[in-house]
């Protein structure tokens, strides 16, 4: 009943609109401008009555300057993909969404498809997007601050200890191009791992088993023994050597 007599004011308001519009440009009655008028309001309403309405109250997203070469976007999809978010304690399924490395923020579709949104980055806890666990770390929550900043990080494990990835892209500039200095954006990462309360940052699988030297003997035969290859799959490899040092340890 709520929502028939709300559907009922939009309609009624909408009409009004419509009726001052006509007087006002003294023009005869075109009915595909009231039909246009009276569907925004309808997709108004039913609008405020999503229950994903809370999802679209970040700042409106803008794309990038297209002169800029490459995109900033997670694994270069600068396309709105189904995703799922926890945002402000709720689970949010299917929702289109973009990653932007270069911010650091979640952009999601309204569901129009044309109105764009950043989600508060203090409401995200985690999303789910392109096969890939991200959350959302607070420093200023965690023991050790001088290792790790607030932001998104891709969760490659989470076992006894974490192992997280963070992408990030940057603007960079060049004079190569024909006609002057051109940009383009510029990707690279880096890896923490977290033991009991505190995050480490690495480079390189020798820097990962210093962090693990409790188990360094281990895990190095470990590696030998399966031809576990770092540099060619850094991100495999991070998983098993976490794997196995969890399973060893106890």
């Amino acid at each position: 009943m709520r929502k028939f007599i709300h559907l009922t004011c939009v309609l009624f308001f909408a009409s009004l609109t419509v009726n001052n519009n006509l007087f006002a440009q003294s023009v005869r009655a075109d009915s595909s401008s009231q039909q246009n008028a009276l569907s925004s309001a309808i997709n108004l309403f039913y609008a405020s009555e999503r229950n994903e309405a809370p999802l679209y109250n970040g700042p409106e997203y803008y794309f990038y300057d297209p002169t800029i070469k490459g995109n900033a976007y997670f694994s270069e999809v600068n396309a709105f993909t189904a995703g799922s978010v926890f945002y402000d304690g709720v689970l949010y399924n299917n929702v289109l969404m973009l990653y932007d490395l270069y911010k650091d923020k979640v952009v999601v579709l309204l569901y129009n498809h044309f109105s764009k949104f950043s989600l508060v980055d203090e409401k995200i806890k985690y999303f789910d997007f392109l096969g890939h666990h991200f959350i959302n770390i607070d420093a200023d929550t965690v023991a050790n601050k001088t290792e790790i900043k607030s932001g998104i990080y891709d969760e490659l494990y989470l076992g006894k200890i974490q192992v997280l990835e963070k992408r990030v892209k940057n603007v960079q500039s060049n004079s190569v191009g024909l006609s002057g200095p051109e940009s383009y954006f510029n990707f690279f990462k880096d890896y923490y791992l977290k033991k009991g309360r505190n995050y480490y940052k690495f480079s390189g699988q020798g820097a990962l088993l210093d962090i693990l030297k409790d188990k360094k003997k281990e895990l190095q035969q470990y590696i030998r023994s399966n031809q576990i290859k770092f540099r060619k799959d850094p991100d495999d490899a991070m998983v098993k050597i976490a794997t196995y040092y969890d399973r060893i340890t106890n």
